[in-house]
């Protein structure tokens, strides 16, 4: 069943509340004075994510003129962010596009069905709930104590091709984050043997839909810090009761932990993603190996096969921890 909403927004009295109402002059100067830092954070926090938005949007070509976009809206803080921001840029952006903002109610038990209505309703965005009871498939074909988010993650791939086509979109918007591409990159090194990730935006394994994800620059801490300060309704991703992935969860604790050990490492991780040297690589069927051969001519970009690689030496900043230098 589709519904269709154009509210105004509502206001959330917890953002609005003057602040130092009851305080005495000087408690009420404090409290505005911390007021004015926590805006003020939170401009610079909206900035970053429009920028960072609007630049993946740019560079991928994600979004066109007249396109109609699908956002997949899951309940976690990454889909509200997604939208949130999506709204922003619609707003400004040199284009016309439309959003439309979808989520499947896969009757699991004790979701909360009312929860994400009266949120996108408060919007003003289109919103469409598409009812199907994934749920009970998934626990009739999976044994008890294996994980289901497999064959879940097919059904529901499935079931929003089809609500794109019947909506007329011409996207599919996602909210995995830069956090959730070095995730999958690292775990499809370790478990895979593969040097994969999630790409930007790509072309359905239907042939039929475009994905995008316009959150790929963004880090999870901002999404976190987002959805706090604009009190998202989230709604737990725990309810289907299935085994949770701990290989991705212990790669994003190791992530975050190099992060804070080493500041700097993620975002070089990441733009090692956007510098690929395929003749640097061992994939033959991304550099012809083969057929290598001499030149003569003197070159920069050349191999200094006989020369030490050098590279910054990490700074730690927790206290005691200690840089062990390899050769």
């Amino acid at each position: 069943m589709s519904t269709v909403v154009n509210e105004a927004p509502t206001t959330n009295p917890a953002l609005s509340a003057p602040v130092g109402w009851a305080d005495g002059p000087a408690e009420a100067a404090a409290s505005g004075a911390a007021r004015m830092k926590i805006e003020r954070e939170t401009h610079k926090l909206e900035k970053r994510l429009c920028r960072e938005v609007g630049k993946a949007i740019v560079d991928f070509n994600m979004i066109e003129e007249g396109d109609k976009v699908m956002v997949c809206m899951s309940g976690g803080k990454d889909s509200y962010a997604l939208l949130d921001i999506l709204l922003k840029l619609k707003a400004r952006a040199p284009i016309h596009f439309d959003l439309v903002a979808v989520n499947l109610d896969q009757k699991q038990p004790g979701f909360p069905e009312h929860v994400l209505p009266e949120y996108l309703a408060s919007t003003g965005v289109p919103f469409h709930i598409e009812n199907e009871d994934t749920y009970s498939i998934v626990k009739k074909l999976i044994p008890e104590g294996k994980t289901t988010c497999s064959l879940c993650s097919r059904l529901r791939r499935g079931i929003l091709y089809r609500v794109a086509d019947e909506l007329g979109c011409t996207k599919i918007a996602l909210g995995h984050h830069r956090d959730d591409i070095l995730q999958t990159l690292l775990l499809n090194m370790f478990f895979g043997g593969k040097m994969k990730s999630m790409p930007p935006k790509l072309v359905s394994d239907d042939g039929k839909h475009v994905v995008i994800r316009p959150l790929a620059y963004v880090a999870e801490k901002d999404t976190a810090r987002w959805a706090a300060h604009r009190n998202f309704p989230i709604i737990p991703c725990n309810l289907c009761g299935s085994q949770e992935n701990l290989q991705r969860k212990q790669v994003g604790e190791m992530l975050r932990e190099w992060e804070k050990r080493f500041p700097g490492r993620v975002e070089n991780m990441f733009n090692a993603l956007q510098n690929v040297v395929p003749s640097h690589l061992l994939d033959g069927s991304l550099y012809d190996f083969k057929n290598a051969k001499v030149t003569g001519i003197a070159s920069e970009d050349g191999d200094k096969a006989f020369d030490k690689e050098e590279f910054a030496a990490p700074s730690p900043s927790l206290p005691g921890v200690q840089v062990v230098q390899l050769s």
